[in-house]
């Protein structure tokens, strides 16, 4: 998935979105909510770690912002405050999720999968197809039970595919929710990743290329 982190405070920013890059999902990281904004109306993202009390436009105005624009973006919100009061605030601004500071990064992991998975038609959460078997959860690959190894990329890159349910994918599709907003969009690095998921998977080759277009699983 692509994941925007809204946090001005850089270490915590800097630390959830490693946390998530090790789920695999492509992350960007803005720390106001003017950037924020500039941000979403550029990239397509599947969800928003966003913290209420933010400089420059708060949390509450993005929020209000993209439930006003009818955005499919779902939104985790961050706070320091606990009370109920504050958590239903923010939930009647548009947020999806609540999340109280200090928070368990595994916590985290769980709420942001969950609402990736209502940002988009329901994904399972094991994904079948040529023999591939993709679990989510687990982040594991087998192909006719032969469990493959992959790096963070390529398992994002393969997901994708398999989620595509036989249809062909364009590279751009794939630099859009694998890789964050410094992927050069004139680069080979999809190629390169396909090539080694081709490899990695084995004979016969399950990922075909269609020229001019993009790639499939068939």
């Amino acid at each position: 998935m692509r994941v925007l982190v809204v946090e001005d405070e850089a270490l915590l920013a800097d630390a959830i979105a490693e946390w998530l890059r090790g789920d695999t999902h492509a992350v960007d990281v803005v720390h106001d909510g003017d950037q924020a904004l500039e941000h979403l109306a550029v990239f397509d993202y599947d969800v928003v770690v966003l913290d209420r009390n933010l400089p420059v436009v708060h949390g509450d105005d993005v929020c209000r912002s993209l439930a006003e624009t009818g955005s499919p973006v779902r939104v985790l919100m961050l706070t320091a405050a606990a009370e109920v009061g504050d958590r239903v605030s923010g939930l009647s601004l548009g947020a999806d999720d609540y999340l109280s500071k200090p928070f368990a990064f595994v916590e985290l992991s769980a709420r942001v999968l969950a609402l990736g998975r209502r940002s988009r038609p329901a994904t399972p959460p094991i994904l079948t197809r040529a023999g591939i078997r993709l679990d989510l959860a687990r982040r594991e690959v087998f192909r006719d039970g032969r469990y493959v190894p992959l790096a963070r990329k390529e398992f994002a890159v393969l997901a994708e595919l398999l989620r595509a349910d036989g249809a062909v994918v364009s590279a751009e599709q794939l630099l859009e929710k694998a890789w964050d907003e410094h992927a050069d969009p004139f680069t080979s690095a999809v190629r390169l990743v396909i090539l080694k998921v081709r490899r990695k998977l084995g004979d016969p080759p399950v990922i075909q290329t269609v020229s001019g277009v993009g790639y499939q699983i068939p």
